[in-house]
């Protein structure tokens, strides 16, 4: 199995895994930096999850689909948390990338 197969889905990952981190970050630059801290481990925990599915599909590894159902699971519940706070430039964009990513990791499982 060739990694071109997925390349779609692994730059949708690669893309969501930064929107994410950069998530975290401006959210750890806000004033109410409480208020926001399962924001910043959900962007935290789907950042992770994403890279290590993209690095996983692009090396091919037999294992990398079966990553992709909890990426869709995080992608979704980190959506859902940033758009609480989306009056915030960064949540909005990371909602939206995570919701795209949600949707591109789906038609592979």
């Amino acid at each position: 199995m060739s990694h071109e197969r997925h390349i779609v889905v692994i730059e949708t990952l690669n893309r969501c895994a930064i929107e994410c981190s950069h998530c975290a970050m401006a959210c750890l630059d806000e004033e109410d930096v409480k208020m926001l801290r399962h924001c910043i481990r959900l962007d935290l925990d789907c950042a992770e999850v994403c890279r290590t599915a993209a690095s996983l599909l692009s090396r091919a590894s037999e294992h990398g689909e079966h990553l992709l159902k909890e990426c869709v699971e995080i992608c979704n519940a980190c959506a859902e948390e940033c758009e609480k706070h989306s009056h915030m430039e960064h949540c909005r964009r990371c909602a939206e990338e995570c919701r795209i990513c949600a949707e591109e990791c789906s038609v592979i499982i």
